[in-house]
């Protein structure tokens, strides 16, 4: 039982840390997040962190497989709504909901919404980002289900990018700009898609 317990401590622990790294990555950026400054939002020492994750490259690698593992429950609850030709159906399904994921996760935006990562920080979100890609490559192909698979591939590329390009901009709008901008990111993706698409068949 008091193994039970300490087990249970750990765990509290490992999620209070990975939820002050999301805030310090989200308000500092990667490059200015400090393990020293994440051990200050979670309420604990440096040392104490240690024990947990080496360096801030780990728990990078920890927070991205967290927002993997929300992002394929949140993908599972659009998924099989989708058919062929529900461009619009998809559209609705994913970029309101996608915006307020983001949201509520404020240090995915430093993980996942820029090009240029440095090394260290790409290898560590390489496989969420890998799995983000072929969920979405999986549900363009449902759409449009004739689309070859390298066009596929590049029109799911184009769409991440597009995406986690525009991302931070509508996150960081005041509330009543969001929606405006979220229409607009709608309209982007929408018109890049029904252009591709048209070429499927």
């Amino acid at each position: 039982m008091a193994e039970v317990r300490r087990q249970e401590r750990g765990r509290r622990r490992m999620e209070e840390i990975l939820h002050a790294a999301a805030q310090v990555f989200g308000e500092r950026g990667y490059e200015n997040a400090t393990t020293n400054a994440i051990a200050t939002a979670a309420g604990i020492s440096p040392g104490s962190l240690y024990q947990y994750f080496r360096n801030k490259e780990e728990l990078a690698t920890a927070l991205a497989e967290l927002y993997r593992e929300r992002l394929a429950a949140f993908g599972s609850t659009f998924g099989t709504a989708v058919g062929p030709g529900d461009l619009d159906v998809l559209l609705d399904h994913v970029i309101g909901p996608l915006v307020e994921f983001n949201i509520a996760n404020p240090g995915f935006k430093a993980l996942f919404a820029r090009a240029d990562m440095p090394t260290a920080l790409r290898d560590a979100v390489d496989p969420a980002h890998r799995a983000v890609h072929l969920r979405a490559e999986g549900l363009l192909g449902a759409v449009y289900p004739d689309l070859a698979p390298d066009v596929r591939a590049r029109c799911t590329a184009v769409a991440v990018q597009t995406v986690r390009a525009m991302m931070p901009m509508i996150v960081e709008a005041p509330e009543g700009e969001r929606a405006a901008l979220t229409e607009e990111l709608r309209v982007v993706l929408r018109s890049y898609l029904l252009a591709r698409g048209s070429g499927s068949s």
